[in-house]
Order: C-alpha cells, then sequence, then structure tokens
C-alpha cells in the first residue's frame, strides 16, 4: 500500500480552486462537463449495474454500494450516484472545491461525505470502496503510476475502478487545447498539459503495473453538429473512459 507518495500537483489545483464557484453554472468554465455529463453517467450507471449485478430500473439500485469519487469538484457525479442510493464519498485536493459540493449537496436534500484530502492519504488510513470513480483526473497528478496504485488499495477485492482521460494525440491538441481552449473558449487557456495526456495503451499498461485489471474502454466523442456527446466503441481519439476490477 502507498502511504508516502503526494500525486498532488499543486499548480493543476490552484487552477481549478480558481473556478470552484463555477461548478454548478451549465453556462460557465465547466460547462464541457455540464454537457458531457449524460455520456460519462450512462457509461457509469451501466458498468457499475452490470459488475455488481443490479437492476437501474429499481428507485435505489446502487444501495449497499459504497463509491468513492476522486478529484469530485463541485459532485458533479457525486449526486447522481447518491440518488441512485449508492454511499458517497467526494474527494477533493483543491480545499474551496469542498463548501461548494457540501452547500449544492445540502441544497439538494442529499448526503454526501465531502472531504479535502487525497488518494494517497484515504488508502493510508484503510478506506476501501466498492467502486472508485476517477474521471479526468489522472492527466493532472504528478505521478500517474503511484495516483493508481493509491486508487487500487482504495478498492475493495472484486471493486471497480472506472476512470476517464484524453488522449495524447496531434487531434487531441487541436481538440482539447486548441479547440476547447482557445476557439471555443470552453476552459481557461492552461486548463490542460498536452504533455500530460495519456493514450489508452499507456493508460491499460499502468493499471497492470499497479495492480488493476483493465476489462473495458470507450470513447467520448462530440458531434459539432447536434452540439452532443456520444459513447463510441472505437473513437478513442480525444475523450476516452476505461473501466478495471481490483482482482478478487
Amino acid at each position: 500500500m502507498q502511504t508516502d507518495i503526494n500525486t498532488i500537483d499543486p499548480g493543476e489545483v490552484a487552477k481549478f480552486e480558481a473556478m470552484a464557484a463555477e461548478w454548478w453554472d451549465p453556462a460557465g468554465k465547466f460547462k464541457p462537463l455540464h454537457m458531457m455529463n449524460p455520456v460519462r453517467l450512462d457509461f457509469v450507471t451501466r458498468q457499475i449495474a452490470a459488475e455488481f449485478d443490479r437492476d437501474l430500473g429499481q428507485e435505489r439500485p446502487f444501495e449497499g454500494l459504497r463509491l468513492l469519487d476522486i478529484g469530485c469538484g463541485g459532485g458533479l457525479l457525486c449526486e447522481p450516484m447518491a440518488r441512485l442510493g449508492a454511499s458517497v464519498v467526494g474527494a477533493d485536493a483543491a480545499p474551496r472545491n469542498i463548501p461548494v459540493a457540501q452547500l449544492h449537496a445540502e441544497q439538494s436534500g442529499l448526503d454526501i461525505d465531502y472531504r479535502h484530502t487525497t488518494a494517497e492519504a484515504m488508502a493510508a488510513a484503510g478506506e476501501q470502496f466498492d467502486v472508485v470513480l476517477n474521471m479526468e483526473v489522472v492527466e493532472h497528478v504528478a505521478d500517474p503510476l503511484a495516483y493508481l496504485t493509491a486508487c487500487h488499495d482504495l478498492l475493495k477485492p472484486g471493486g471497480l475502478h472506472l476512470c476517464s482521460t484524453i488522449n495524447r494525440n496531434p487531434k487531441s491538441f487541436a481538440v482539447a487545447i486548441v479547440g476547447a481552449e482557445v476557439i471555443m473558449r470552453w476552459l481557461p487557456k492552461g486548463t490542460h498539459d498536452w504533455r500530460k495526456f495519456i493514450t489508452p495503451d499507456e493508460l491499460y499498461d499502468l493499471m497492470r503495473q499497479a495492480g488493476l485489471t483493465p476489462v473495458d474502454r470507450k470513447g467520448y466523442v462530440f458531434n459539432p453538429v447536434s452540439w452532443q456527446w456520444r459513447i463510441s466503441d472505437r473513437d478513442l481519439s480525444v475523450n476516452y473512459v476505461t473501466a478495471a476490477l481490483r482482482p478478487a
């Protein structure tokens, strides 16, 4: 178990802390996440339901499951997971994100355990979960392997790890950096560092080194005509998401 490694990149934390108050503004700096959230939720809920044999037609299908959202931000994924019945912990390294998330959950009548902490600190404390959501975080940490190892340690044997990030290639530079930050101005310039993007094969290799077993990966594809995102089995060229298990 990793107990003495801190993978937090202070510069990356500062970027998101500066935008904390805008998490729940669908037209604000997190507009891309609000637009992507429906397809993220579709992948997440289907994977959890399949792995733990839950019926999504039920009112609270994730009842009894303990779920961690690392890098939870303002709680865009924590809240729907709590509504589906999961016992949710949201953790973020940016301290200003936590009161924003807490206030919105309180206004929404949801009981979510939000914490200003890191994956490494929680793993060192012996915390374990059925599901770890690790969405759009791994490209912002200082040491991806140490970070993913902490995520492994946070899972119960047989637990499910869902991780999304951005591919590293010329197209992702054009779309995620030039398109999203410069042309569309969806994100402040400098939000992402293309050099820290990770290819799907690299991420699979890192997860295996961390002790996880990859089982699935899909692409998130934006259609500029319909102005919507969709899940793709084949196109992982820019945004993509993976599923992996901690062996039982």
